[in-house]
């Protein structure tokens, strides 16, 4: 429970609450009304996860569930679309814990060769980690799930006597009419509550799956939905926002004027520490849903080929060697810039599995001969239509170059599905001939 409930946790609590507090900043109090959306969202797809995660108990997480309910080619496109954004997260990821690095050594942030090796370097440290193993990557983020929480909670809670409502400006400063602008934010936002899923994907390694990953799932979505709300309300009322806005370590500068260089320092280590621990999580889940997808003839079987240490270890390298070409050549617009894009395209490439996955639970009863009545069906479809609905929402707030950079990828793998599915075939068609 422990473990699991450190690895949502973890997953969500990262580079979104330490980098995001400079995106939101042109939307002023309105990104407030875009966090509490989000999080009502993210709630209810915590909830349809957990169910699902009782009736689907195999791993691979969204692709399984999508894949029992809506067959193998439904389960490719969510499993390929879901593997993309961990990939792109984990760029995301490592362009944050950069932007932090370089607040505590200023070379790294002032020079963009320095900046886009650093991100290198935690990312290829924490692939061999995970290489190693899934206990190892489990202790790691207990670890800095509990060391991210310290410099947070201190600048949510003691941050408000700091709060000064002039700093925040109008209501909308954007200039682009309320609900595009909220929609906007909701987009960003979403990208904090990536991960929220994380429990369900390496279910084969959870005791007590049916009722642990349910409850790990909901409990760490609150937890991460108080601190994201609490630690964005105190950024946007200590600094004014055009000055939040340009920042690429946001929540560092803010424990700065409230603490001092010293508090500053502190937080810094902080999101270090976060940004680092979601990374190691990130980088579980990267190795996780290609295996489970070639484990059931869905991904190239050379992904599902494990190591000595029984870790997909294929898969993890060719995830991150992707999230590496993705920094590089985004790098140049900027940390705040390339870090926007990159979480605008992890969000849609993950909506698509979230709106898949809201609708699943019927079908999969209803292809197992259970038709659902009465109270359960309620259940399962008012949470179900919410999820569908949440999901259709942020797609739209997400803007059109990210969805059609996302749409463009998702369907750059249905050429790798034929592929999978000939190779099978004339495997099939020679065995028959032997036979």
């Amino acid at each position: 429970m422990v473990a699991c409930t450190a690895l949502v946790v973890g997953n969500m609590i990262g580079s979104g609450v330490f980098l995001l507090p400079a995106s939101l900043a042109p939307f002023g109090p309105l990104a407030m009304v875009g966090w509490i959306v989000t999080s009502m969202g993210a709630l209810v797809l915590a909830m349809i996860f957990g169910r699902l995660s009782k009736i689907v108990t195999k791993p691979g997480g969204p692709y399984a569930y999508s894949q029992e309910a809506f067959g193998d080619f439904a389960g490719f496109l969510i499993a390929w679309g879901y593997w993309i954004a961990l990939w792109t997260g984990n760029a995301g990821v490592a362009v944050a814990l950069v932007g932090y690095l370089g607040f505590l050594v200023p070379a790294i942030g002032e020079s963009e060769t320095y900046s886009i090796a650093a991100a290198l370097i935690a990312i290829w440290t924490l692939t061999a980690v995970n290489i190693r193993g899934v206990a190892e990557a489990g202790f790691v983020q207990i670890v800095t799930t509990v060391l991210k929480l310290v410099p947070l909670i201190m600048v949510g809670v003691l941050g408000l006597f700091w709060v000064q409502l002039d700093n925040m400006g109008p209501i909308n400063p954007s200039g682009i009419p309320a609900f595009t602008a909220v929609s906007a934010a909701g987009a960003l936002t979403l990208w904090a509550y990536l991960g929220l899923e994380s429990a369900t994907v390496p279910s084969g390694d959870v005791v007590d799956p049916e009722k642990t990953i349910t409850r790990a799932t909901i409990l760490g979505v609150l937890i991460a939905a108080c601190v994201y709300i609490l630690v964005t309300f105190v950024c946007l009322g200590v600094m004014p926002a055009d000055q939040l806005g340009a920042s690429a370590a946001p929540v560092a500068d803010v424990a700065k004027v409230m603490f001092g260089t010293v508090g500053g320092t502190i937080v810094a280590v902080g999101a270090v520490i976060s940004t680092f621990g979601t990374l190691n999580g990130f980088t579980l889940l990267t190795g996780q849903v290609p295996y489970g997808a070639a484990l059931y003839n869905v991904f190239p079987q050379t992904l599902g080929k494990v190591s000595r240490y029984g870790t997909p270890a294929n898969a993890i390298v060719f995830s991150n060697t992707l999230a590496s070409l993705l920094i590089v050549l985004n790098f140049s617009q900027g940390l705040v810039s390339a870090f926007n894009f990159i979480v605008l395209l992890a969000v849609t490439a993950s909506l698509l599995p979230y709106a898949f996955c809201a609708v699943a639970e019927v079908m999969i009863r209803l292809r197992g001969g259970h038709v659902m009545r009465g109270g359960e069906l309620a259940k399962a479809t008012i949470l179900g239509l919410l999820g569908f609905v949440y999901s259709m929402w942020a797609l739209v707030g997400a803007g059109a170059d990210a969805v059609m950079l996302g749409i463009v990828l998702v369907l750059a793998g249905i050429p790798i599905h034929v592929w999978v599915r000939w190779k099978q075939a004339k495997e099939a068609e020679a065995e028959a001939e032997a036979a």
